[in-house]
Order: structure tokens, then C-alpha cells, then sequence
């Protein structure tokens, strides 16, 4: 089984934010797959369907961001998913707009929604695939970073964004056939042409 989790703010008046790039792609996957989500027995929605021979979980926590862990590890629990299949799909404003990048562990890198998960799982040995969604506005006062995270995309970041929203899920669909270090080794490699000039 392979669970991707995507992160994100629930409520309508996060939607098309920067945090919550994470639930964009989940909503791709399961657009995809024709399935639609319903609530589960905890703070998150749940779709789950078979690919590719495998069962396919897919899961948006409504904990908001800072709090992500608590449904994470409802989920992993109760679905006993073995952590190395379990990918978390999160925004990073440390990456351009555009850029795709997939890792099989390590440190939640400053994001709220990571940290939460691994305080929760004990563990940072878990995949991640972020997404970049720094741009020009980005402020470079780091102390404003946290309402940076929570303004919808511009206008003249909307392909950037498309392209980004579309390879990830890609990237998610790839990992149960071809598995983990097949597929990063594709993506991590791709970059959406002229992103970096994009974004400067």
C-alpha cells in the first residue's frame, strides 16, 4: 500500500494559496484516478482506489498545517502503512516556482506541516516530495514569511503553478511502478523550462 498525503489549510478561504500546493496535488491524483474524497474517522479526508496492483490511500488533513501530524499518524495507524511508503506532498519556499523534488527522508527544513509529522511518527524516515512556490513577491524579511505562505499565486505564476501541480502528480503515480529511487532520479532531474527566470 502507498499513502500520499498532501498538506494544506482546510476552508475555503485557504484555497489557491501557497500552503496548501500540497492539497492541489491530491486533488490532481484523485481527478486522475476517479475518486473523490469523503471525510474519514479522523481530521482528514480519504480516497483510496487500486493502481497500478497496489492499494492507493490518499489523504488531505483538515488539522491545519501546524497540526498535520495528528492526522498522519491516525492514518498510518489505522491503515498500518510502512513509512517508507508513505510520501508527504508539501510547499517549500525554498525552491522556485515550478520545481518538483522528491526525497526518501530527512528534516522537516523549516516547514511547520513536516515538523509535525515527525514529532508525531517519531520518525523522519519518510519520503517527501516538495513544491516550490517561491516567486518575485516573496518578502525577503523571513519574519513575513508566514503570511507569504498563506496569499494565493499570482495571476503571472497560474502556468507555472499548472505545470508544477501536473509533473508532481506525475511524479506521485510514477512511485508505486517504477518505485521510489527510479522516480527521483527522474524528477529531481526535470525542471520546468525558464522557471528560474521566472521567479527571479
Amino acid at each position: 500500500m502507498h499513502c500520499f498525503v498532501g498538506l494544506g489549510n482546510p476552508g475555503r478561504q485557504y484555497e489557491g494559496t501557497r500552503h496548501n500546493a500540497g492539497f492541489m496535488v491530491l486533488d490532481e491524483i484523485a481527478s486522475r484516478l476517479k475518486i473523490r474524497f469523503r471525510e474519514g474517522k479522523g481530521e482528514y479526508f480519504i480516497a483510496e482506489t487500486d493502481y497500478a496492483g497496489d492499494s492507493v490511500l490518499l489523504v488531505k488533513p483538515t488539522t491545519h498545517m501546524n497540526a498535520s501530524g495528528i492526522a498522519v499518524r491516525e492514518v498510518v495507524d489505522a491503515a498500518q502503512i510502512d513509512l517508507k511508503n508513505l510520501v508527504v506532498v508539501c510547499d517549500d519556499f525554498n525552491l522556485p516556482l515550478g520545481t518538483v523534488r522528491l526525497r526518501e527522508q530527512g528534516s522537516d527544513g523549516g516547514h511547520n506541516g513536516l515538523a509535525s509529522i515527525i514529532y508525531h511518527l517519531e520518525s523522519d524516515a519518510f519520503p517527501r516530495l516538495r513544491l516550490g512556490t517561491a516567486g518575485v513577491a516573496m518578502p525577503q524579511d523571513r519574519s513575513k514569511m508566514a503570511n507569504f505562505v498563506l496569499e494565493r499565486f499570482a495571476h503571472n505564476e497560474a502556468e507555472l503553478l499548472n505545470e508544477m501541480v501536473l509533473r508532481a502528480a506525475d511524479a506521485c503515480l510514477e512511485i508505486p511502478v517504477e518505485g521510489l529511487s527510479r522516480t527521483m532520479s527522474e524528477y529531481n532531474q526535470k525542471q520546468i523550462p525558464d522557471a528560474d527566470s521566472e521567479t527571479q
